[in-house]
């Protein structure tokens, strides 16, 4: 969590976390509460959809047991306020955003005036007090945060919770932080205790990879100031359909149809007649272009039904003429693609030389799409 807030938590500042229904929203900020309460400072958790009842008992499972965890249930804006001043907390959580009403107002509860109005409060009381704030948002059917779009310019930092219920893995991202780099993410696993860190992301990415399969390439994305190792699958099958069906999860599908017609264009491989699907495993969604070169090794992979050569790493931003350009951070891809156990990188020749690249990797330099089939297999 600290690093996806930049470093940690900043005195006055407003942090808002949006997320599906039952992915760890609450349970997250419970945690975040007892570390700090744990340590002596009395922090305040706002809640205005469940009862004390309820928390405590999600308390006990997840151990957020801390006397200085203080919780109140309110959804007047003003009683809110004035505990915060009486109490004077290290933190704040309000459990949702959308609960709240100021009776300055009229309107219900969660419209957007209300919205609006009570985030602003918040808010400036964070500026004045240098308490931070978490505001929970719920969230549309599309996955943006409900409410106005202005209350993400009002915050000083978006997080956003990523993830399938059904799986255990959730993937935390920063959209937007004043104090540090943005799409910074953090791996959690939900367990009957609570969120647990997952120190490596690439190691979890990569860890139900399958071996000698075609379709299937590595490469390295960086996800904030991290860099991640992710497996993009592929799969191009014949299809007697007058139009062939191209659908991407975990990519811009945009980006897949460009890169997919660059094959077809300058490598001369008939993908006119296949269906496409490409696919980033493990549930995380990427959209740099040093990931050009993963996606279409995979199509590649796929169509001639030959595995990539084990342990083997691709990264390099595709151009609409077939040339590989160069990307940054490549010293820190290739870093820890050699962490992971890999041996051999294919990238762009453009890219930086290393001085002294970790014992017993490979790299191999390309500048066009021609060269990549004969390095693959």
């Amino acid at each position: 969590m600290d690093r996806v807030l930049g470093g940690g938590i900043v005195a006055g500042s407003a942090v808002l976390i949006g997320g599906d229904p039952g992915i760890g929203k609450s349970t997250l900020l419970l945690q975040i509460l007892q570390n700090m309460a744990g340590r002596g400072l009395d922090v305040l958790y706002v809640t205005g959809e469940e009862s004390s009842g309820q928390i405590g008992m999600r308390g006990k499972r997840i151990g957020a047991l801390a006397r200085k965890l203080l919780v109140l249930v309110e959804i007047s804006l003003e009683s809110i306020m004035q505990r915060i001043s009486e109490v004077k907390p290290a933190a704040v959580v309000i459990d949702s955003i959308q609960t709240l009403y100021c009776s300055l107002l009229s309107s219900a509860p969660g419209s957007v005036g209300q919205v609006r109005e009570c985030s602003e409060r918040l808010i400036l009381q964070a500026k004045k007090s240098g308490i931070p704030v978490f505001l929970i948002g719920h969230v549309t059917k599309d996955g943006s945060i409900a409410g106005p779009k202005v209350l993400e310019h009002m915050v000083d930092t978006v997080l956003y919770f990523e993830g399938d219920t059904g799986h255990a893995y959730r993937i935390l991202r920063s959209i937007k932080n004043r104090f540090g780099p943005a799409n910074e993410i953090g791996v959690f696993e939900m367990r009957d205790t609570g969120l647990q860190e997952v120190s490596s992301p690439s190691e979890f990415f990569l860890s139900e990879r399958p071996k000698g399969a075609a379709g299937s390439a590595v490469s390295a994305s960086l996800e904030g100031t991290r860099p991640v190792l992710i497996e993009i699958q592929a799969l191009a099958s014949p299809t007697n359909l007058g139009m062939p069906r191209r659908t991407v999860i975990g990519a811009d599908a945009s980006r897949v149809s460009l890169l997919v017609a660059v094959l077809e264009k300058i490598c001369g491989l008939k993908l006119g007649n296949h269906d496409i699907f490409v696919n980033v495993a493990g549930g995380v969604r990427v959209s740099e272009p040093a990931v050009d070169l993963g996606v279409v090794s995979a199509v590649v992979s796929s169509y001639r039904n030959r595995p990539i050569i084990s342990d083997t790493v691709v990264f390099g931003e595709v151009g609409l003429t077939g040339e590989i350009r160069g990307i940054g951070r490549t010293e820190d891809r290739i870093r820890e693609a050699a962490r992971m156990g890999f041996s051999r990188c294919i990238l762009p020749k453009t890219s930086i030389r290393m001085d002294s690249p970790p014992a017993g990797m490979e790299l191999d330099r390309i500048s066009h799409i021609r060269e990549l089939q004969a390095k693959l297999f």
